[in-house]
């Protein structure tokens, strides 16, 4: 027989948001998307679940094993509940927004949910907030895509914030031209560089060891590209040329007070992403707290279209108090003035109505009470 469960009991990586943290996680998340709508990205809202062989042909960093399924009683279908809501932007924009004109901005905000959680985060449902732009992956694309995620994580109270940059492409590109590798090693010197493995990265080869170079061309941002650049001068014959200057460009209009990191050959979390991809960090936080960059859209068509984008995950930063404001409560006994309390509303005063003569307006977190058309401080 099973086990009854008990009552108010959640499965494992689920929880509930209570009062102030669910209004601070609605606030917050309200900031971020006002920020991004000032922009110009226009707000869509993907269905929860979707048929799984349709969400699986776009998810490109996620395994159909990642996703919580059940079957549809009405299709008969296998549906799939989205651990990732790039991929539903990409289907809206392939699809029923096809005709819509290029570039596309769209954001987005809203809960995800996958199988199993990771090391860093034990919860499998949390909430994700973003901007794609589809139809360019172009460098201003790029310059916007970074600078829009900075402002509106600064606008919603984030500081001490971090931006790593990434190519991930990086490996692909250097071996299919000036450093060629073995068809069967491509794949090695990505994970050894991945992981800072010198030692094994020497140990694939002649072929591989010029690459080792771009193990030191990582962390700050300026003597990490200087290290770039002279790799780029000498074993990449050059071929860096563009990427250089594209990651100069999109670096130059970023605050001083932003810090910028590079890690040319970082590919955890980047699979699908093209030539560019960023990382979002903020002090105090362990993990990353956002990701974005280039990648490709499939079309109904089947024709690739360049997209550019970012995702913010900030139930961090919602468990840490951002997001959380003190409201000044004010008690209003029964009987009480209508128009004034109306009033006191639109001043920005929550208000709290007795329901019965012994309600306490302490116990229900008021500071103050409304004493005829007068407030009076508790």
């Amino acid at each position: 027989m099973t086990e009854a469960i008990a009552p108010g009991l959640l499965p494992e990586g689920l929880a509930d948001r209570l009062p102030p943290k669910a209004e601070a996680s609605a606030r917050l998340v309200r900031e971020v998307l006002d920020t991004v709508a000032s922009y110009g990205y226009r707000r869509v809202m993907p269905a929860l679940a979707e048929f799984e062989e349709t969400l699986v042909a776009r998810l490109q960093s996620a395994r159909a094993e990642d996703l919580l399924r059940a079957v549809d009683p009405l299709s008969q279908r296998s549906l799939a509940i989205r651990p990732d809501m790039t991929a539903q932007i990409g289907r809206i924009a392939a699809t029923r927004m096809a005709a819509t004109p290029r570039p596309l901005r769209l954001c987005y905000g809203g809960p995800v949910m996958k199988l199993r959680a990771d090391q860093l985060r034990p919860e499998r449902e949390r909430m994700q907030v973003g901007a794609e732009i589809i139809g360019t992956d172009s460098v201003a694309a790029a310059v916007e895509i970074v600078n829009v995620a900075i402002e509106a994580l600064q606008r919603a109270g984030v500081s001490g914030i971090t931006i790593d940059f990434t190519l991930p492409d990086l490996v692909t590109m250097l071996a299919d031209g000036p450093m060629p590798l073995p068809q069967g090693d491509v794949e090695a010197v990505r994970d050894s560089l991945d992981a800072k493995d010198a030692g094994s990265l020497a140990a694939l080869g002649e072929a591989a060891r010029p690459y080792l170079a771009l193990i030191e061309a990582t962390g700050p941002f300026h003597p990490a590209m200087e290290r770039l650049q002279a790799f780029n001068a000498g074993p990449a014959k050059g071929k860096l040329d563009n990427l250089i200057a594209a990651l100069r460009a999109i670096a130059k209009p970023i605050g001083w007070d932003i810090t910028l990191t590079l890690d040319p050959t970082e590919r955890h979390g980047f699979e699908y992403q093209s030539w560019f991809g960023f990382s979002v960090f903020a002090e105090g936080f362990i993990g990353e707290i956002g990701r974005g960059g280039s990648y490709a859209v499939a079309g109904a068509d089947g024709k690739a279209e360049p997209a550019m984008g970012f995702s913010l995950y900030p139930d961090p930063l919602i468990d840490a108090g951002f997001g959380t404001t003190a409201a000044q409560r004010a008690f209003l006994p029964i009987g009480h003035d209508g128009a004034r309390a109306a009033a006191l509303r639109v001043e920005g005063w929550v208000t709290i109505a007795a329901l019965d003569e012994a309600d306490d307006p302490l116990a229900l977190g008021c500071g103050a009470i409304l004493d005829g058309t007068e407030l009076r401080r508790l």
